[in-house]
């Protein structure tokens, strides 16, 4: 269905439709995509396919199609239709003027999504741009059209811990957004749940910005302060008074208060920990199982 109706836009916008190609990527589906890719090659030259060994994540796999493409201008969307295709020569116009380098878009309403999980997003674009001090627009999609130089200094960037909505800010140029309204997918049914795109925020937020280890840092030195205090505090009360520090409610729940934040400074430390850990690896973004 994507194929069909992205021919229909090049044919209703170009004369020459084979200065373009389509470059797939199957991210290790399950289902007949890859069989489907094959008969789409044979039938029409300007149709690649790149099948991944297994499924490696959005991530690489934007990654394998960019690497792939040799265009002056490349376009990254999703094949199941949310990216409308139609929005491609109005974008292509823009970048291809000269004034942009990119052509992004973004969703200016959220239908169709639960709301707590449409909450848990502009939240999220918010501490994003506030913590990194980047232009993260809410709503942006992955759907961009870019030049070759936009392109080359995503390409540049050698990370293993890759998060496209930080790198595609980063790395600068000029962008004209395109709106449109939330399109439900044609067919099949996402598969970021909560947890997994909460998991991809923290990857998002621990990739662009040291600040969350400032903050462990920060209540490190208040909690000391606090205890400072209440150390004076008992001090006082025992000379003054003479009254025993009793209490075992109360001391419990201090403990308890103070473990947490330990732990949780921690599991920052581990966070950004695993990460260097990973970059140090240096193992392959994706492996490729066949391609044409």
């Amino acid at each position: 269905m994507f194929y069909q109706e992205a021919c229909t836009t090049l044919d209703e916008s170009t004369n020459d439709n084979k200065t373009c190609e389509f470059i797939f990527i199957d991210d290790g589906s399950t289902d007949a995509t890859l069989t489907v890719l094959k008969n789409l090659a044979s039938q029409d030259d300007r149709v690649h396919y790149i099948s991944l060994s297994r499924n490696f994540g959005k991530e690489a796999a934007l990654l394998a199609g960019l690497q792939a493409a040799n265009g002056q201008f490349v376009v990254a969307l999703d094949a199941d239709l949310q990216d409308p295709p139609s929005l491609i020569p109005e974008m292509y116009k823009a970048v291809s003027s000269g004034e942009f380098d990119c052509a992004g878009t973004r969703r200016v309403s959220r239908k169709g999504e639960p709301p707590i999980r449409s909450f848990f997003a502009r939240r999220f674009y918010r501490i994003m741009a506030k913590i990194t001090g980047m232009e993260v627009i809410d709503g942006a999609r992955d759907f961009r059209l870019m030049n070759r130089s936009y392109v080359n200094a995503i390409l540049s960037l050698p990370e293993q811990n890759r998060f496209s909505k930080g790198i595609f800010p980063w790395v600068g140029f000029k962008t004209k957004w395109f709106e449109y309204e939330n399109i439900q997918r044609t067919a099949g049914v996402t598969k970021w749940s909560f947890w997994k795109l909460f998991l991809y925020s923290l990857d998002g937020i621990i990739a662009f910005s040291s600040k969350p280890l400032a903050i462990a840092s920060i209540m490190g030195i208040l909690l000391f302060l606090v205890s400072l205090a209440f150390i004076c505090f008992i001090i006082i009360r025992r000379i003054a008074w003479g009254d025993p520090v009793d209490g075992w409610a109360s001391t419990a729940c201090i403990i308890l208060f103070c473990s947490g934040i330990q732990l949780f400074t921690t599991g920052i430390l581990g966070q950004y920990l695993a990460k260097t850990y990973t970059e140090a690896k240096r193992r392959p973004h994706f492996v490729i199982r066949e391609a044409k």
